[in-house]
Parts: structure tokens; sequence; C-alpha cells
């Protein structure tokens, strides 16, 4: 599958590839580490060329200061934790490897008698602090993590992030994660890369991102839930605005009650386009009254799933054969939440992200 797109890290920053599986993410990471020669690019880590096809330099994965780790540890089975990580270290004399060794793991929070054990006798936790020793061992330029917390258990997964963060202020490296844990890459990355076929989709904070995805692709890829369907009708009577006719899957509207909702206008959409549109959970407000405004719904509670402090809540709308909406909610406003019950929903029509649907042309 080829590749195409191109990223940066800067030195204390998390950057994360997340897509499907097959889309890439494990082949751009062996790029960077030199497992993976390409046929046409370019790699950089601070003043140093690693790879640049255009001369034909390319440094091989031995000499590049690169720490990584894998999802499965790559663990030799019958040495202990301390010479596992000594293992990185054969160009030191032996005692100094040993004196290095012990200090990583030390740093990685493993006493005497687990830096004594083999990888059979230690959680999976434990292997993963092992792991992220030895990479770490060597002093590397860049840290790439290939999804390495997916074997763990949740409760080591949470202690496992907060070392990473630690590692990030201390060592101020680029560090970059592939995960397909959306939530996961979220907590960790300053940045995502979205990759799709190969192919690098959008770059940005995960915040942005999930506020103004590049497309409707790019939407799913990142579990954006609420997307819809609506033609574009052109500009307001207000200097910035547009306005947007809210419709069906299909792009049909309905008889009755329709939607047509004033949002922001950048000026790049023709009047009469069909477009995709997505609104962040936080621009939705759940009301105790069902009335109907322009901006306010009249809606029923079909499914509440209270997750700890969290409910996620699928509402149908009046309008629009039941259109489907799901929520996040926290705080005061699960106690209203209850299947079957009414309730009105407020959309703030300003956060609302309009995506331009490109036509295929035959």
């Amino acid at each position: 599958m080829p590749l195409d797109g191109q990223f940066r890290c800067e030195p204390g920053e998390v950057l994360a590839l997340v897509g499907p599986s097959g889309a890439g993410k494990t082949s751009m990471l062996r790029v960077v580490a030199g497992l993976l020669r390409p046929q046409s690019g370019h790699v950089r880590v601070g003043d140093e060329t690693w790879c640049d096809t255009a001369y034909d330099a390319f440094v091989p994965a031995r000499r590049r200061h690169v720490g990584l780790v894998f999802q499965h540890y790559a663990l030799m089975p019958h040495l202990s934790a301390t010479d596992n990580v000594a293992l990185a270290l054969l160009h030191l004399p032996r005692g100094e490897r040993l004196e290095r060794a012990r200090h990583w793991l030390a740093h990685m929070r493993l006493g005497d008698d687990e830096r004594a054990r083999r990888p059979a006798a230690l959680s999976g936790g434990q292997q993963q602090r092992v792991a992220l020793a030895r990479a770490l061992a060597r002093e590397p330029r860049v840290l790439l993590l290939d999804e390495p917390f997916s074997a763990v258990d949740q409760m080591n997964r949470q202690g496992l992030y907060r070392l990473l963060a630690q590692i990030n202020r201390e060592l101020s490296i680029p560090i970059v994660l592939v995960t397909h844990d959306l939530n996961e890459a979220r907590t960790l990355a300053d940045r995502l890369v979205v990759l799709d076929r190969g192919a690098v989709q959008q770059v940005g904070r995960p915040d942005a991102i999930h506020r103004a995805p590049r497309n409707a692709r790019v939407a799913d890829l990142v579990g954006i839930q609420n997307r819809f369907r609506g033609i574009w009708l052109g500009a307001a009577g207000v200097p910035g605005r547009g306005l947007l006719q809210w419709t069906l899957a299909d792009h049909s509207v309905p008889a009755g009650d329709a939607v047509v909702l004033e949002v922001r206008d950048k000026g790049r959409i023709d009047a009469g386009q069909r477009v995709d549109w997505v609104v962040p959970g936080d621009a939705l407000e759940l009301l105790p009254d069902a009335v109907r405004s322009e901006t306010r719904f009249a809606a029923t509670v079909t499914e509440a799933r209270h997750l700890g402090e969290i409910t996620l809540a699928t509402l149908s709308l009046d309008v629009y054969d039941g259109m489907p909406l799901q929520l996040t909610l926290a705080g005061a406003q699960r106690r209203r939440v209850a299947v079957g019950e009414r309730v009105g929903l407020r959309l703030d029509p300003l956060a609302v992200h309009v995506m331009p649907i490109r036509e295929r042309r035959g």
C-alpha cells in the first residue's frame, strides 16, 4: 500500500497516528525507525537527515537513535528484566550496561525484586515498563510507540499514561504513538495525524479536529457521532453567516417542520451544494421542557447507558421522522435522563461545522 503525507513532531510533543486497521500507521512508524525504506520521501530528526531519497541518503536502523516499543513487548523470555534492558546497551562495558539498566528500571518504578524476574513472572504492566526502560536506555532522539498499551488492563494502563507524561516532561524528545484507541489518543496526544488507506487526511489538535474535521471520512475516523446531511442555501442576512437546510440522509426534506439553521459562513460553499455537517457535544444542551423553536427541538429519550460518571443517551427528535442524536452527559443533566422521557434540546448553530460533499464524476 502506498504511503502519502507528511507530519512533524516537536521535542516534548506527543503525536498520535490514528486510523483504522490497514491505514498505514505502523508503516509510517517503520519508515521513521529505518525498518522500511521508502521509494520517495525524507526523514529528518533535528539537524540530522536519516532518509532523503532525492540524494540517495539512508541511515540504517541500527545507527538511528530511536527508542521503539512494540505492542507485545518483544522481551527475551530467558533473561531477567535487568538483562533485557542491558541487551540494548551492548556497546558499553558489562558493568556500565547493568548500572544503566538498573537506573532506567528504577525510573520505571520497578524494584529490586521485579528487576531480577524474567518476563513470565511480571505482569503485563510491568513488562511494558521493562520495554519502555529498554527503549529509553540508549537515550534516543525520538521515541516510537506502536500500540504500546493495548495488551495492558485498564488499571495498569492509567499508570502507564501517567508514566509516559512524566517521561515526556523530563526528556523533552519527540514521541510518536500509534494507537487504535481514540480515547487514548485524545488523552495522551498534543496532536493527531489521521490516516486512511496510507494517506494523511488531517493533522491537528484533537479538539480542533473534533470540532472541524476536514471531511465526512475524518469525522467517522475520529468518532464524531452527530453527523448529518444538508443543503447549503447561501448567505444569510448577517455578514459571516449562512443558511443550512437540515435534510435526511438522502438529502430529501420531509413535509412539515423543515429545519433551517443560521450557521457560520466561510464563503467557500456554493448555494445549492449538498453538504455534511457535524455538531460537537458541548454545543448541545438538554432542557427540561420539550418546546420547539429555531434552535430548540422536542425529543424522546430512546436509550440511556449510565457509565460511571457519564451517561450516553440517544434522543429521537420529533422532527424528520425521529432523527436520532447522541449525547454524552455528566453532572446534573444526567438526573433528567430516563428512557421514554420527553425532553428539549438546544443546539448552538454557531458551533456547527459544514463540509461540502465532493460529487463523484463518472
